[in-house]
């Protein structure tokens, strides 16, 4: 089978980004390195840039201000066909009048490229994502999960230096969603190629990546692997966003965490010996339910919820704020008692939900003793 891409992979590098439109500010100063032959998400909510970032590294958009660079060749003012980029759209861009094969074929035939030539790079990228042998078929004959297997192929076929992927999983279903995250990470493995991906699915940023860059309010918040942005949040807003979490408010002094609910048991940290104001951040699974008074805070039993790996216990603490345990067996407690929550583990962030991240989030090692 002929290589879908050149050899070697590119990294890519986004320095001191700014987009700003007429009436909202997009980016702010984004900076970002992909290793060359990664598959790097854009995590983040709608509205914090990740598109617009994505579509700048495509040329789609012209920033107001920064860099782009693939390898060593800047790119930020090279137009979108002379950059041997690859995108995989959210709506697929099929032509309902073209065959499959037709359809691959199109930017290659734009390209000026010989017929056998075409012929072979059509055919190896529908060998690459399992679809030979509906070369002619229609995409109205097609299923969800094959039309964006075709979207993927078409994009291969250019031997992009670069894949570009925006949200190209979110008008699956959830079933095909999960089997489509492993094809299409098998396809860019197989590959060698670089890929940056946007989401706003944590789970799926999370199962797929080697780097997650979390963005909010058109900046990066975190840039790390799956577990570290999981289990070593930055920042507040990080903590929140990827997956759920129990944020107690409270203090670190002298290597301790003194949550602010009166007779809490303190928490020993590690790194941060004189933090100030914080807040500890525990993630469901490092959470235990125990008596009142016992724990590093109080809560009341909200509901419990059987989730198919084991149960989801919420409960709302003193101050309002939602927390969350994981559990498998039943709880042999009602819902509406007083229970104290005791923490295995967890990582202290900024209180201010505006700050910017940190370097040195605190490991817990002791928790629920006084």
């Amino acid at each position: 089978m002929p290589a879908l891409t050149r050899a070697g992979s590119t990294a890519v590098e986004v320095a001191s980004i700014r987009k700003q439109f007429p009436k909202h500010l997009a980016l702010d100063d984004v900076d970002l390195h992909v290793p060359a032959g990664s598959f790097t998400t854009l995590l983040g909510p709608s509205g914090c840039g990740k598109t617009t970032l994505l579509r700048i590294l495509a040329g789609f958009e012209t920033p107001t201000r920064g860099t782009v660079r693939f390898g060593d060749r800047d790119v930020s003012k090279v137009p979108p066909w002379k950059r041997d980029v690859g995108f995989v759209f959210q709506n697929y861009a099929l032509w309902p009048t073209m065959t499959i094969a037709e359809t691959i074929a199109y930017g290659l035939k734009i390209r000026k490229l010989g017929r056998t030539e075409i012929a072979d790079r059509v055919r190896s990228a529908l060998e690459m994502v399992g679809l030979a042998d509906r070369a002619d078929a229609y995409p109205g004959q097609l299923s969800g999960g094959q039309q964006q297997r075709v979207s993927i192929a078409r994009a291969l076929a250019l031997r992009p230096t670069v894949l570009l992927l925006d949200e190209p999983l979110s008008n699956l279903d959830a079933k095909m969603r999960i089997d489509m995250r492993q094809e299409l990470l098998s396809i860019q493995r197989s590959v060698g190629i670089t890929a940056v991906y946007v989401t706003h699915d944590q789970e799926e940023a999370l199962e797929m990546s080697d780097l997650v860059a979390v963005m909010h309010d058109g900046r990066i918040e975190q840039v790390g692997a799956p577990e570290e942005i999981y289990e070593q949040p930055a920042t507040r807003f990080v903590a929140s966003f990827v997956g759920q979490v129990t944020l107690v408010p409270g203090s670190v002094v002298v290597g301790r965490f003194h949550a602010d609910a009166a007779g809490a048991a303190s928490v020993r940290v590690e790194g941060d010996p004189d933090r100030g104001r914080a807040l500890l951040a525990v993630r469901p699974e490092h959470l235990s339910i125990t008596s009142p008074g016992a724990g590093v805070m109080d809560a009341v039993l909200e509901r419990t919820s059987y989730v198919g790996r084991g149960r989801l216990s919420h409960l709302v603490q003193d101050d309002g704020s939602r927390a969350y345990v994981a559990h498998r067996d039943p709880l042999d407690v009602p819902v509406g008692s007083r229970v104290g929550l005791a923490v295995e583990r967890g990582a202290v962030v900024p209180a201010d939900a505006g700050a910017r991240p940190v370097d040195d989030s605190a490991e817990l090692t002791a928790a629920g003793l006084g």
